[in-house]
């Protein structure tokens, strides 16, 4: 089974910040156990790498970078995936304006 192309989304959110979602349907594996791959941008206006990424690959399994630090992210469905993405790039925005702002566990 070659990977079918789920959802290829770009676009400008709040102070013209990047986000950019690639989702793709694979093969299960061992790799990719929910027979999904993934890979989660969102890039602050005026830089050029991502604040957040989300994305699995062997052998971290599904993790996020948010800077410099990353870690193991849970994963509970697209959906829940989607909304944790988000709120972590509105997280980074809060922070560069010097907000508080809760991150997703």
């Amino acid at each position: 089974m070659r990977a079918v192309l789920l959802r290829r989304e770009k676009f400008i959110e709040g102070d013209e910040d990047l986000v950019e979602l690639l989702l793709w349907q694979v093969r299960w594996s061992a790799a990719h156990p929910e027979g999904l791959r993934y890979r989660l941008a969102f890039v602050l206006a005026g830089t050029k790498t991502p604040a957040v990424l989300y994305d699995i690959h062997h052998p971290k399994g599904h993790h996020r970078h948010r800077g410099a630090r990353q870690g193991a992210s849970p994963f509970s469905g697209v959906d829940q995936l989607l909304a944790d993405f988000l709120a972590d790039g509105r997280g980074a925005t809060a922070e560069r304006k010097g907000e508080e702002h809760e991150r997703p566990d």
